[in-house]
């Protein structure tokens, strides 16, 4: 499932990106000299004392590496700095309360034009989106803003008073930073980089592009036959890939009459997808019938000719990385994209993250998590195991059976939108908060999967775009729904709690991620379902730490795809799909195999992730183990308190956020230690 509406990703990914201290000369385009930049710096601790002259020497220095001919002559640039910085206090802060006001409505509004401008290619409507509807959605109204503030020199003004402090900088001094020094430090994470709006604009429209692709890649089951030419699905159902399909293969462990069949057709299905020979026939239509197996395409009972998607799918990731590549020149600290997602975004080094995945992977406790699987489903496991959902409460219970309950409930989105404010209530929040809370949530039917779309600015509203069927809300939309309500309440808090704008937010999206889970693990008790496990603490671990497995694996895939991409910058779409395939087989073989039994499996590259939202899929696990952090130490004490305390922190780097949250650092020691307290209860 998807959590947020790529375009808008885009533009934070590349229009606030981060720079370290380095000389003026080393940004292209930059005329100031280093004599211009001393002189400059000598006039301003001259008049402002050298108890500042760190700071202004920061300062002047990352101007002078964003200063271009257009922006004037040297004795300009000087000129403009001695007039603009403020070095008194209280007229600095007044110049922050100032910029923050002016950034805050115009991100504000412009994610508003940017939910209406999308509405056609996100929510049903009676009219299917057609290309002017692309246009409009991929036309992005912030393209010209950074062009603009540095033009009229706002950029500079903020850079000058308000510098950037790189991560080890962040690391070393945000402990003892006041919440004012913060929002300042992330004021300066804000002009770092130009990059020209048709570079911007063209990457939106990419990534609009293939979001558009895969939020129309659904698949009829209905229409799948076996060798016999019996069906094995409802004739109505029509599920996205892959979010779709994986929920309906997870919802089939506690069917033992068809379950394990139903399995195996949807996971032939993902290998066709993903080897790109599934008849473009079978995509979003139901006219045909078609064997999976055989890739035989039938119509009244004849097998007809069909044609083979190709390299599409590969075409749209091809797309996205040469859209991001384009930007690589004008962010020349972070001089790639895999740099800038995980070092400027992500805030964790990608080897760093990379090293943690592999360790965890590898660990002999997943070795006897699988084993335990094995003798709980009563065989030997086979590849879609890896979504195996045996561990969580529910899978005791009917998916037709809690599907009557979701779809009599919430037989459309002004039903949910009513209902969430009981849903906060019935996890603890009081009332008035519940109220509050909800007030800024606006429920509208999603054409995808669906997502949740926060805003930038307080007094506006956070979008639940969920998908409601004709017949109401079946289980796993209801399902999703609830994951998608947890960004919605981190967007809230972090929006309309947290006290500066700088500070909007959540150090990454792996923490929103992580209150998305946590809420989707109570969609039970939000149905007023009470669970009664005695082992559910246990069985969470497990869960977690299988979940975990699975996304971590298909995250190994994503950053080595890109490494990949990057060493083949003139690769086909072909070779791409080649490559893509090949690295997910590598990754399988390497942890995956000897757990399940089997060699060069292609399922780790099913993910849709991968091909609309490039390197999101990190998020997941880290938000996993963040998750499982939380979860801990939530235990016993009030969980709404809890919550609103934690997310009001707002936007602090990873380790601190996690230190002032739960007391330590992000780690995914207590994932595997508990998962491994767990298998010595649940044997």
């Amino acid at each position: 499932m998807k959590y947020f509406p790529l375009a808008i990703a885009a533009i934070i990914l590349i229009g606030i990106q981060a720079c370290t201290q380095k000389p003026a000369s080393m940004h292209p385009g930059s005329g100031i000299t280093e004599k211009t930049i001393l002189a400059t710096i000598d006039s301003l601790t001259g008049r402002y004392g050298m108890n500042q002259k760190a700071a202004i020497d920061k300062g002047v220095r990352q101007a002078a590496s964003l200063w271009m001919t257009i922006d004037g002559t040297e004795a300009e640039f000087q000129s403009f700095c001695l007039a603009n910085y403020q070095g008194d206090p209280a007229a600095r802060e007044q110049l922050f309360r100032k910029l923050c006001r002016g950034f805050e409505i115009l991100r504000g509004y412009n994610s508003k034009i940017n939910k209406e401008l999308l509405k056609p290619l996100h929510l049903i409507s009676e009219e299917e989106p057609g290309t002017i509807d692309e246009l409009f959605g991929a036309y992005n109204p912030s393209a010209h803003f950074t062009d603009d503030f540095f033009a009229n020199k706002i950029a500079f003004i903020t850079i000058l008073n308000f510098p950037f402090y790189s991560l080890s900088e962040k690391t070393e001094l945000g402990p003892q930073w006041s919440r004012l020094e913060w929002a300042y430090a992330r004021l300066g994470d804000m002009f770092t980089a130009r990059i020209p709006a048709e570079v911007q604009q063209n990457a939106t429209a990419k990534l609009t592009t293939s979001e558009n692709y895969i939020a129309n890649y659904n698949i009829y089951l209905g229409n799948l036959v076996t060798d016999e030419g019996k069906t094995l699905f409802p004739s109505v159902l029509r599920l996205i890939t892959h979010w779709g399909l994986r929920d309906e293969l997870k919802s089939h462990y506690a069917d033992n009459e068809n379950g394990l069949k139903r399995q195996q057709m949807i996971y032939q299905v993902m290998k066709r997808i993903i080897d790109q020979s599934i008849p473009v026939e079978m995509i979003d239509k139901n006219t045909f019938q078609w064997n999976p197996y055989t890739n035989t395409l039938f119509k009244d009972g004849k097998a007809v000719a069909s044609t083979p998607e190709g390299q599409q799918r590969y075409q749209m990731l091809l797309d996205n990385f040469l859209a991001m590549k384009a930007i690589d020149p004008y962010t020349p600290f972070y001089p790639t994209f895999i740099q800038r997602k995980f070092e400027q975004e992500y805030e964790i080094p990608q080897e760093e993250v990379e090293k943690i995945f592999v360790d965890f992977v590898s660990s002999p406790v997943i070795r006897e998590m699988g084993k335990l699987i094995s003798r709980r489903l009563g065989r030997p496991l086979q590849p879609f195991d890896i979504w195996y959902d045996g561990f969580k409460s529910r899978s005791s219970i009917s998916e037709t059976e809690l599907t009557a309950i979701t779809r009599k409930r919430y037989p459309d989105a002004m039903a949910v939108e009513k209902a969430l404010p009981d849903w906060l209530m019935k996890l603890g929040f009081p009332r008035d908060k519940a109220l509050f809370i909800a007030s800024h949530v606006k429920v509208e039917p999603a054409r995808g999967s669906g997502h949740a779309w926060g805003t930038e600015m307080k007094g506006d509203v956070s979008l639940l775009r969920t998908r409601i069927g004709a017949n109401g809300m079946d289980y796993k939309g209801y399902n999703i729904a609830t994951h998608e309500f947890g960004h919605n309440v981190e967007q809230t808090i972090t929006t309309e709690m947290v006290d500066y704008f700088p500070l909007y937010g959540v150090p990454n999206t792996a923490f929103t991620e992580a209150l998305a889970f946590i809420f989707q693990k109570r969609d039970l008790i939000l149905l007023g379902m009470q669970e009664k496990n005695p082992l559910k603490e246990h069985m969470m671990a497990l869960d977690n730490a299988w979940s975990c497995y699975e996304i971590m694996g298909v995250s190994l895939v994503d950053m080595n795809v890109w490494k990949w991409l990057y060493n083949h910058p003139d690769a086909s779409a072909a070779e791409l799909k080649d490559a893509v395939i090949s690295i997910a087989r590598d990754v399988w073989n390497k942890y995956y195999a000897d757990v399940f039994g089997s060699k060069d499996e292609p399922i780790l590259a099913i993910y849709s992730h991968m091909i609309e939202n490039p390197l999101y899929l990190s998020a997941y696990p880290i938000g996993h183990l963040i998750d499982f952090q939380i979860e801990q130490y939530l235990a016993g004490k009030d969980f709404a308190s809890e919550i609103i305390r934690i997310y009001s922190q707002g936007r602090l780097i990873p380790q601190l956020w996690m230190k002032g949250a739960v007391g330590s650092p992000l780690s995914a020691e207590p994932t595997l230690k508990a998962a491994e307290q767990a298998l010595q209860v649940v044997k």
